[in-house]
């Protein structure tokens, strides 16, 4: 099987660094290149190669680059960031600008994976091929195109995946796929947005299985201590992607119809607010899973299970200050004194859009504060003032409040 977007020379030099270790093409490359689409980074925008070698991938790394600078005839300017918990080393190569210019490769080691505890860190130890490509999520991401020293690659494909690929599905790789690792429900929504694939019935067997009998050690609302940081985290990532890169409203669609956004939160499981939740915040500009979190029955709670960033949660925690401040307070009579609240210590127009987005407060009066009213400015300014006498002092800063005042309550009231 050819590869056409890969350029000749860096497929020789792939082949070469090879030195007796086999290596291959796997994951969304492969089901790409079989849809005819051509695989990029979802951050970057960059061509994107994912290669699994069998052996240490620092050795294959360390024999590419004069390989590859031999196949070019070039220097060629390169990065690696090795991870070592895995054998894995991201790779940035800077090719000439007509062989595509720069290219990432993810290489790892082979490897095959036990999950003792469902949910947790699975156990990694060196493995085959066969075994690497038994340790994916989906049928259409466990093929490999092994890369030959000569001739075209071949197709290894032991699970479905090209038969899953022509009927359009994504099918869960094992039984307990989802018990091991919850977080490919998540990617499975992903999937399905982008590629317009239904889950196949078997699989959406396994997941209302698997979220009726709840194998983890943690549910949702649990205390901190109960759920696995790195769980978080990858649910954090999971979401974030899904939110920033796919058609989220399809995405989500599809989450909440197989009983997946369970995962997050029961509340969030059971309503559909998020759709506007999410519309508006778009609208604004705003971050997005913030808004997602805004609907759970804890919102903070979540937001720090999913260790959302620390000035993220610490929006989310003052739209709520401001939601239940109007709601438990005597809300503003006037334009002048919905500016000195809104504008007053810890808000302000992100926490008033965040707040709008997620549904707190009275909406007509904070959209003519967000859209009019703090866009108003006293009739002078400082300078004018202080030609017409004024001192200059706190005086001064009074008296421009007062006219911003009154320039404001000639307005239409809230």
């Amino acid at each position: 099987m050819q590869i056409p977007d890969v350029p000749p020379e860096l497929l020789r030099a792939l082949r070469q660094a090879a030195a007796g270790q086999r290596i291959a093409l796997v994951g969304g490359v492969v089901r790409d290149l079989l849809l005819h689409r051509q695989h990029q980074d979802p951050w970057r925008g960059l061509p994107d190669l994912d290669l699994v070698v069998e052996g240490p991938a620092m050795d294959w790394v360390s024999r590419l680059h004069p390989c590859l600078e031999r196949m070019v005839g070039t220097e060629v300017p390169w990065r690696a960031n090795v991870h070592g918990a895995y054998g894995t080393v991201a790779l940035e190569l800077q090719l000439p600008r007509a062989l595509g210019g720069t290219w990432l490769l993810d290489v790892a080691m082979a490897r095959r994976e036990v999950y003792v505890v469902p949910g947790g860190q699975p156990q990694v130890s060196p493995g085959s091929l066969e075994d690497d490509l038994a340790r994916r999520d989906f049928s259409v991401n466990a093929m490999a195109l092994v890369v030959p020293f000569e001739g075209d690659a071949t197709l290894l494909d032991p699970h479905g995946g090209q038969a899953d690929l022509a009927h359009r599905r994504l099918r869960l790789l094992h039984a307990q796929s989802v018990r091991d690792d919850p977080t490919r429900l998540v990617r499975a929504a992903r999937y399905a947005a982008r590629l317009g694939f239904e889950l196949a019935a078997d699989s959406r067997q396994q997941v209302h299985a698997t979220l009726s009998s709840w194998p983890w050690p943690w549910r949702p609302g649990a205390a901190l201590d109960l759920v696995p940081p790195a769980l978080g985290t990858r649910l954090r990532m999971e979401f974030q992607l899904l939110l920033e890169r796919e058609d989220w409203r399809s995405a989500l669609a599809a989450l909440q119809g197989w009983g997946g956004l369970v995962l997050l939160d029961a509340q969030l499981q059971a309503q559909t607010r998020w759709r506007q939740h999410l519309a508006w915040g778009e609208r604004w500009q705003l971050p997005l899973l913030p808004l997602l979190v805004g609907g759970a029955r804890d919102p903070v709670a979540l937001a720090r299970r999913l260790q959302l960033p620390h000035g993220q949660v610490r929006l989310l925690q003052r739209a709520l200050q401001l939601g239940d401040c109007l709601q438990h307070s005597a809300l503003p009579a006037a334009p002048s004194e919905w500016c000195a609240l809104l504008e007053g210590p810890g808000f302000g127009a992100q926490v008033v859009a965040v707040a709008l987005a997620i549904g707190l407060g009275p909406r007509r009066p904070l959209l003519r504060w967000y859209h009019r009213w703090r866009h108003v400015s006293a009739p002078l300014d400082g300078a004018a003032l202080l030609a017409q006498g004024w001192p200059a002092g706190p005086g001064l800063g009074d008296e421009l409040r007062r006219l911003r005042a009154q320039r404001l309550d000639r307005s239409k009231a809230p």
